[in-house]
């Protein structure tokens, strides 16, 4: 396929540039660090922010598990008692600024203070920007931008308060490079990056820079249960090309919060893309955007789904969404289906 092509020359035309991946490995002094710091985890029923969760239980931490399905933060809040660490459940919708006040609120309550707030929470929807009904887009700004800008705007004011803290925000190599097919999803995730780069400035002028900190960590597409609950107008399911496992990214965050920097691509590719986007953004655009249409073609066939946009989901429980397997198998299945 030439975009393949073309997407490996730019792979070699940027490596050079773009210089070894920071490594996210936490030494036993690294992880000590971890233990009675409360952490507040938006989206943590499943995916990263579960995988977050049961990692920073492991490690003792105190741990305020949000999101919308009670159920499975009951569940992963048993699985963090059961590791070592202390958790706290708190039903939220981040879309509703007065809940993540409450969250917060709950959070100082219990704990006394909030060490680290990490913004994980997100939905998205693939499909031609014009197939897919605006009501889905004004769910993923709520979401995916507002919720942020209200958790951000919760957790800031505490961490004056406190005289310290650090907010973790999730953008995706999508805050840099937009994808087609993945069009409003791709700009709301460029708005937290933009968001946070801001915020950072205006810390700097309140002459915090040195106790509070904002970082927005930018991963590579990752195979977690987000894939399931995706809207989908595509016709297709959603694949994505060298997808990373949850547990790369789960080290990402967990070491951010310990080495907060204002910008983290996780990985070589995430680096790579970013690179790629500074110094060719209407190339490597392009390229981007043929590779997902091509994988799109050998997706399943899918019926029109709103997936978890607007309502919570049973499926998708884990921190692994076990698209990487689907993938192999309609590979596999792949020559049977050639017209």
């Amino acid at each position: 396929m030439r975009s393949l092509g073309l997407l490996a020359a730019l792979s070699l035309a940027t490596s050079a540039l773009a210089g070894c991946a920071t490594s996210t490995h936490l030494g036993r002094s690294e992880q000590a660090r971890v233990a009675g710091r409360t952490y507040v985890v938006t989206g943590a029923s499943s995916g990263l922010g579960q995988g977050v969760a049961l990692r920073l239980g492991a490690l003792r931490g105190n741990v305020v598990l949000a999101a919308r399905r009670t159920d499975l933060l009951e569940e992963v809040a048993t699985q963090v008692r059961e590791a070592g660490g202390q958790a706290l459940v708190v039903t939220t919708d981040v879309a509703d600024a007065d809940q993540v006040e409450a969250l917060a609120d709950a959070a100082i309550s219990r704990f006394g203070r909030i060490d680290v707030w990490m913004n994980i929470a997100g939905v998205g929807a693939n499909g031609r920007f014009w197939d897919v009904p605006v009501a889905d887009y004004s769910r993923i700004v709520d979401v995916n931008l507002k919720g942020v800008i209200y958790s951000s705007h919760a957790a800031l004011r505490r961490f004056l308060r406190q005289g310290s803290g650090t907010l973790v925000n999730m953008g995706s190599v999508e805050s840099e490079v937009p994808l087609a097919y993945h069009t409003t999803y791709a700009a709301t995730k460029a708005g937290v990056l933009s968001l946070g780069r801001s915020l950072n400035e205006e810390i700097r002028h309140a002459g915090h820079r040195r106790t509070i900190k904002v970082a927005t960590v930018m991963p590579w597409a990752v195979d977690t249960p987000f894939f399931h609950h995706t809207a989908n107008y595509s016709g297709r399911a959603d694949r994505m090309v060298l997808m990373d496992g949850p547990e790369k990214v789960v080290q990402a965050l967990v070491w951010v919060s310990l080495h907060p920097r204002e910008e983290l691509p996780v990985g070589w590719k995430a680096q790579m893309a970013s690179t790629a986007h500074h110094l060719l953004p209407d190339l490597t655009e392009t390229i981007a955007a043929n590779v997902h249409r091509a994988q799109l073609e050998k997706g399943t066939p899918t019926q029109a789904t709103a997936g978890s946009v607007h309502q919570p989901m049973a499926e998708g429980r884990g921190t692994d969404g076990g698209v990487r397997a689907r993938m192999k198998a309609e590979d596999a299945a792949e020559p049977a289906n050639i017209r």
